[in-house]
């Protein structure tokens, strides 16, 4: 915001320089042209500064909530191996109590099994696990098995992905306002130095290069996403 508040100040130094320290012979269509120029650049230099900033907050915070479900993801898939592992744990406890004889205690165990985990143990004891050699090695091996926290963590990842993609492209965005910026300024330089020239042809020629320079840059303001 400081460069474009230094652009808007220098355009009007410029521009009082222009009404009382130019030629007396100078077109007045040409002033005309000058002092539009000058005063789209201080209009257009302000409000690219703007947009580079909102567009720059806009990045920050995208980052700032990538990181926020980034960390919940990871808290989702730490507690997701948790649960993992207690259900295998159960489950191996299980099945030295119902191999041992032990079916007090391994009714025990069943009880414990989690509501998820569940599901799968009574898929996987459908398929006679104890005589059926082709069914798998235990109920984490099942398409039934299921874990509520792990689904959840990649859908958090996923989000996170998106956020921080969202902040590269504000932030690219952000940058595009600062080059139209920088085209400004040029603008600028170009219009100070025209009215520098005593030879009516250079700076008209100037002029001209420092006026398609500014329509560019307004096309540019033009078809850019505005924050």
């Amino acid at each position: 915001m400081a460069e474009a508040t230094s652009n808007v100040e220098f355009a009007h130094r410029i521009h009082e320089h222009g009404r009382h320290g130019g030629p007396h012979g100078r077109a007045e269509w040409l002033e005309v042209i000058e002092a539009i120029v000058l005063a789209a650049v201080a209009v257009l230099t302000a409000w690219s500064g703007y947009q580079a900033a909102k567009w720059d907050a806009h990045s920050a915070s995208a980052y700032a909530r990538a990181s926020s479900i980034t960390a919940e993801a990871q808290e989702q898939q730490t507690l997701a191996g948790q649960e993992h592992l207690y259900d295998i744990t159960t489950f191996n406890s299980w099945i030295a109590a119902s191999q041992s004889g032990q079916g007090a205690l391994a009714a025990v165990f069943e009880r414990r099994f989690r509501p998820e985990y569940r599901v799968a143990y009574e898929a996987w004891i459908r398929t006679d696990p104890m005589k059926n050699a082709s069914a798998p090695p235990g109920p984490s091996f099942m398409p039934e098995y299921r874990s509520a926290r792990l689904e959840k963590a990649r859908a958090l990842a996923e989000q996170s992905r998106q956020e921080y993609e969202r902040g590269v492209s504000s932030r690219e965005t952000g940058d595009e306002y600062v080059r139209i910026t920088v085209v400004l300024a040029t603008v600028l330089l170009l219009t100070a130095l025209s009215q520098r020239f005593r030879i009516h042809a250079a700076r008209v020629g100037l002029v001209g290069v420092a006026s398609v320079m500014l329509v560019v840059a307004v096309w540019w303001i033009a078809t850019f996403p505005r924050a």
